[in-house]
């Protein structure tokens, strides 16, 4: 099969390799209808993750059944499935309580930007669609995979409530996801924080009220400036880097919450400067197993439309200039078709 590899930074490829072959008896094999690029995909791409040696890359994935192993009880080869970049049980404690990329038993799901993949704990990855969803439906139903999911976890971990300020930092697909989530959660106010005029455009079409073009300091005050001095009751960070935690927890009231789902890079935060802030900090790998249900009947039910996200659709073999488009931001997010 064709799937793409990550040489090394700067370097990627659309090789020839083996099929995936089952592993354990609770394992799935899956034919990939649609995959896509990941901005935590751009931190290997770019050297800032090193790259040790060359391996497939992809984490987000919406395929067919093709096999399945003999303690697969729920997931039955032809069905669509859509799951998690982490395997999970959906048994163990941590599941239970809904945080499923803390399983017990989790393993990272690579390897996903080809032309199948191998899944593991399919009866508690996978989630199976009612029947094959129409071509409109595909690029929503991929978001929930990863970007929807991680969106939607940031404004549930900054406890988004009916009526409340919202702030999003990052305007990538997460961030822009983001404020989907804020808006469903019932935000009175969301503001999107962001330079590009596409990606603003978006942000106001998903449900932002306001823009904020200004970042760091400047960024922050303008934020305690649209809500009187006081700041935002929930902040989503959704970026990862020292300047967005920053700006996240100093445009937050006290009070209030942030939620970060930004992969950290040489991210610190000032103890005493949070004690005395009052604002509360939730984050983490987005359990988007958690909520794909619900995710899924609202893409179904043409509640949200997340898929707006993708702004460029390519061919698998053209996975080097996807990566070259989001780099160079000249994409927000690059669907694959295999």
């Amino acid at each position: 099969m064709r799937a793409t590899i990550i040489a090394k930074p700067g370097d990627i490829r659309v090789e020839n390799v083996s099929d995936p072959s089952m592993v354990q008896p609770t394992d799935a094999i899956l034919r990939i209808v649609a995959t896509c690029v990941c901005g935590s995909d751009l931190w290997d791409y770019r050297g800032i993750n090193p790259v040790d040696e060359p391996h497939p890359i992809g984490h987000e994935y919406l395929g067919v059944v093709e096999e399945v192993g003999d303690e697969v009880a729920n997931i039955k080869p032809g069905q669509y499935v859509i799951g998690s970049f982490f395997a999970s049980d959906n048994t163990c404690p941590n599941c239970r309580a809904g945080y499923h990329t803390s399983c017990l038993h989790r393993e990272f799901v690579g390897g996903a930007q080809a032309e199948r993949l191998r899944v593991p704990l399919a009866d508690g990855t996978l989630v199976a669609l009612p029947e094959e969803p129409c071509e409109e439906q595909v690029a929503s139903l991929l978001a929930c995979s990863d970007v929807m999911g991680t969106g939607w976890y940031a404004a549930v971990a900054a406890e988004v409530k009916p009526g409340a300020t919202v702030a999003v930092v990052g305007d990538g697909a997460v961030g822009l996801c983001g404020v989907i989530a804020a808006k469903k959660l019932g935000a009175g106010r969301i503001i999107a924080m962001s330079r590009h005029a596409s990606r603003q455009a978006l942000a106001l079409e998903f449900g932002a009220t306001d823009i904020v073009t200004e970042r760091g300091e400047e960024g922050i005050a303008r934020i305690r400036e649209l809500t009187d001095g006081v700041g935002a009751d929930s902040v989503l960070e959704c970026v990862g880097t020292a300047e967005s935690m920053q700006q996240a927890l100093r445009s937050t009231r006290p009070g209030g919450n942030v939620g970060f789902v930004g992969v950290p890079h040489d991210v610190q935060i000032d103890g005493q400067e949070l004690f005395y802030s009052h604002v509360a900090l939730r984050g983490g790998p987005a359990p988007v197993r958690a909520v794909l249900p619900e995710l899924i009947d609202h893409v179904l039910a043409g509640r949200i439309n997340p898929g707006k996200v993708f702004d460029l659709t390519l061919p698998l073999d053209q996975a080097a200039e996807a990566y070259r488009a989001m780099d160079e931001r000249r994409a927000i997010k690059v669907l694959l078709r295999p």
